[in-house]
Parts: structure tokens; C-alpha cells; sequence
């Protein structure tokens, strides 16, 4: 007789052996998919962190604070140009090594079965959320055929949310071989397609990492240009 549904881990494969009190981090549901070895390695974000893109500050140089801000959201709220619409940043977890390991494997060699594991975190987080709209941030056709689904979107389906997928990408070069100077100055990459009113509606964006936050104010911009009230982001890595 089977315990757990899931007898391997997700990430590792080794055989979850059943323990009593196991993982503070994860509950029984989340058993199911990752063993206590790999539990351990994920690092949640907890504590004082800033305001907006939810990167701790004890990690950060105290020169690099600006009151309730890190100093990048403090620039990024410096611009007219991008003030005020990227309200909220939640990340579950630090980019550690581990997790970005496992987040190459989701994201750039098709382990879709690998959005099982983080399904529960973001079921949690959104049901004190509770946005009227959840929208995955979108790859262009060209990307998604390269990668054959979209994380975020399968993050969603995973937590048993419906995507709102009324956001479409132009394709150009991955945000990654870009500098941060170069991801703010990006034309919009973004369009909306609409057949409902955004007007007052709250909305969560749904990616896997925020870096620079270039992606994610680009996608909040043209959301609240739209009517929006309130953007906020939820992402598994910071």
C-alpha cells in the first residue's frame, strides 16, 4: 500500500520515505512531490525586505536601502516614466543555486511536472491575494514553440487557477543577455487583447524570476494604462 500518491521526489527521484513532522516548510500536500532533502535546500523569503520587490534586507548593504525601498525600486519609482505601476512584488523563495537548478530544468529543458512542486506555495500565496485576474507573463510564439509550454501559465494550471492570457509578446533577444540599463530603455514588448474592461480590477502577474523587474513594469504599465487599480507580481525566485 502506497502512502503518498507521489512515492518519488519531483526534483531528485528519490523515494520519499514517510516521516512524522517532516519539513517546516512543507505541509502534507507538498510531501507529495519533494523529498526532505531537497525541502531543505529551497530558502524562503521571510523577514524585512522592501516594500515593492520583496528582496531582503539582510542581504543588502545598508547603502543600498532607501527607507521601506531597495535602491533599484527607489530608481525605478524615481522615473515618471514608471512610477506607481508595479505595486507589489511576492517571491517564494531566494535564487539560490539549487533553485535555479531546478528552475533550468522547468523552464529551458521542458520539465513541465516540475510546476507540481511549486503549486501549493503559489495556491496559498493567491488564495490571500485573491486578485480578480491572473495573468502569466507571456512568451512570444517563436519562444513558446522553442520551449513548448509556458511556465507560468503551467504554475497556474498546476494551483488549479485558470490564466487570464490577454497579454501578448513581440519577440526579440532573452531578457537575460540584456543589461539593466538596456531592460528599462526596452520599447514595449508587450500588447493587450481585450474583450472585458480592466477598469478597477486587481491583477496578479505570474512569472518565474524577477531580476531587474524590467518584465514585470513593462506588463504592470500597460495593464494599469488599460484600467487596471492594482497590479501585483507573484514569482517563485528573487
Amino acid at each position: 500500500m502506497h502512502l503518498f500518491p507521489q512515492d518519488r521526489c519531483l526534483i531528485c527521484h528519490e523515494i520519499i520515505l514517510p516521516a512524522i513532522g517532516w519539513g517546516v516548510l512543507f505541509s502534507l500536500e507538498k510531501e507529495h512531490f519533494i523529498c526532505s532533502k531537497c525541502d531543505g535546500k529551497f530558502e524562503k523569503i521571510d523577514g524585512e525586505a522592501c516594500s515593492i520587490c520583496n528582496r531582503p534586507f539582510h542581504l543588502l548593504d545598508g547603502k543600498f536601502r532607501d527607507g521601506n525601498l531597495c535602491h533599484d525600486c527607489w530608481r525605478w519609482e524615481s522615473e515618471p516614466e514608471w512610477q506607481g505601476f508595479l505595486d507589489k512584488n511576492n517571491s517564494l523563495f531566494l535564487y539560490n543555486d539549487f533553485l535555479k537548478e531546478v528552475i533550468a530544468k522547468f523552464k529551458f529543458r521542458g520539465d513541465y511536472v516540475l510546476a507540481k512542486v511549486f503549486a501549493p506555495f503559489f495556491k496559498e500565496k493567491l488564495a490571500r491575494i485573491a486578485p480578480d485576474f491572473l495573468v502569466p507573463i507571456p512568451l512570444s510564439r517563436e519562444r513558446l514553440v522553442e520551449r513548448g509550454f509556458n511556465q507560468a501559465a503551467a504554475l497556474l494550471i498546476e494551483s488549479g487557477f485558470p490564466p487570464s492570457e490577454f497579454l501578448t509578446r513581440f519577440h526579440s533577444e532573452k531578457q537575460s543577455k540584456k543589461s539593466r540599463s538596456e531592460r528599462i530603455h526596452l520599447p514595449q514588448v508587450f500588447a493587450v487583447q481585450l474583450n472585458i474592461s480592466l477598469e478597477g480590477k486587481t491583477i496578479v502577474l505570474v512569472d518565474d524570476i524577477y531580476t531587474t523587474g524590467s518584465t514585470l513594469r513593462h506588463a504592470a504599465k500597460l495593464l494599469k494604462e488599460a484600467g487596471a487599480a492594482s497590479i501585483q507580481s507573484l514569482t517563485i525566485a528573487r
